[in-house]
């Protein structure tokens, strides 16, 4: 075994697309090394530079420390007594926002670095597997409008569902981000049209991408799609309108989630509290990292809430997903941007291998640590530092 040595912050970009939203095009990837020279790997999704700006900043007081100083010279294998002095040390400016998402890429790097250290995947420090195999769902993005008509748009979501299944996945979720491109009742016609695509078979979610501030609105959506077997319904109205998202859930059969943007247990408490949302998904690199998200998920599973993480990044953000899921009971999926399926040259290049897909499943993590390996020349090639 071996104490932290040196903790790096690196921002990395890539081209972006204009117009678009992709939370792949930009990274702060983590690197913690240890004595002996191994490295763990993180990364979180915030501006690169912020981040790096708050992990880096000056002691100034007791609650507003260098996270660098508190970590090196310490065991990895203590995840969560690090991670509970990093959140005392940075609450003044942390506690919710950037210093969450710091943190985040701080303990992914951890669980990779300890994993490496003891030869195991970092699941098996995560409690160990709860499940014989893996269930990812692919998400389908055609991009923003960006002038294109809805027939357009439908053609390209059509090809990329058939490209999905023939990977293998045997749950999609449809990005409907259609803007004013579409009337509320001509969103009920493409949703229709989406299940027709895929057929009975298919587990099919679907992402509203915040369409509504009314949750009588959503509400008339829903009602109209309820016979299309929907698994969830994600971001259909405003992210922090939790006593709407409660009137919502009360209202429609179709499962309501939300809290991708939420950090910590204790923000995740009052979207189960007070939002009844019967699935949350918070994202693994901005919520506290994977030691946090196992608390999330002890918590949600006296709720009966299911967990089914957000995971729109790189290859890191990916694999968290496939430990997470493989320790946890009450997450009977996890999103998985497929690099086959969306054209990101960061989530394509920054890591490797990538994990197969047989007949809608995944093998559990066998290497240590993360299981992946950071590319050298794509960290040199994007990096912005």
């Amino acid at each position: 075994m071996s104490n932290i040595a040196h903790i790096e912050a690196i921002p990395v970009q890539a081209p972006a697309k204009e117009d678009d939203l992709d939370g792949s095009v930009d990274t702060l990837v983590v690197r913690i090394t240890d004595e002996d020279g191994r490295c763990g790997i993180g990364e979180c999704d915030a501006p690169p530079e912020v981040v790096k700006a708050f992990i880096d900043m000056p002691t100034a007081h007791l609650w507003s420390r260098n996270i660098a100083e508190l970590l090196v010279g310490r065991d990895p294998l203590e995840l969560t007594g690090l991670w509970e002095t990093m959140y005392e040390a940075t609450s003044y400016p942390g506690r919710r926002g950037l210093g969450i998402h710091a943190i985040s890429a701080i303990d992914i790097a951890l669980h990779d670095l300890a994993g490496r250290q003891i030869g195991k995947p970092a699941y098996k420090l995560m409690g160990g597997a709860r499940r014989p195999f893996l269930t990812p769902y692919a998400t389908i993005f055609p991009g923003m409008p960006r002038g294109r008509s809805i027939t357009e748009i439908l053609d390209v979501t059509e090809q990329q569902f058939q490209k999905a299944m023939n990977i293998g996945f045997h749950a999609v979720k449809m990005e409907v981000l259609y803007e004013d491109l579409v009337t509320d009742a001509q969103l009920v016609d493409c949703i229709r049209q989406g299940r027709r695509m895929l057929g009975d078979a298919m587990t099919m979610m679907v992402d509203f991408g915040y369409r509504w501030h009314s949750w009588h609105d959503a509400k008339w959506v829903l009602d109209r799609i309820e016979d299309c077997n929907i698994y969830f319904a994600e971001a259909a109205i405003q992210h922090d309108d939790l006593h709407g998202h409660s009137r919502l859930s009360r209202q429609t059969s179709i499962r309501v989630c939300g809290a991708e943007h939420a950090a910590t247990r204790w923000e995740i408490r009052e979207w189960i509290e007070t939002g009844k949302v019967a699935v949350v998904q918070p994202d693994i690199n901005r919520c506290g990292g994977l030691t946090e998200i196992r608390r999330i998920s002890d918590m949600a599973n006296l709720y009966g809430v299911l967990v089914i993480p957000h995971g729109w990044k790189t290859g890191i953000t990916a694999a968290c997903g496939r430990h997470f899921q493989a320790s946890t009971i009450n997450a009977p999926w996890f999103e998985f941007l497929s690099p086959d399926l969306y054209d990101s040259p960061l989530r394509r290049e920054l890591v490797s291998p990538e994990p197969t897909i047989t007949n809608g499943r995944m093998a559990l993590p066998d290497a240590p640590g993360l299981g992946v390996e950071l590319n050298d020349a794509a960290l040199a090639k994007f990096r912005r530092d």
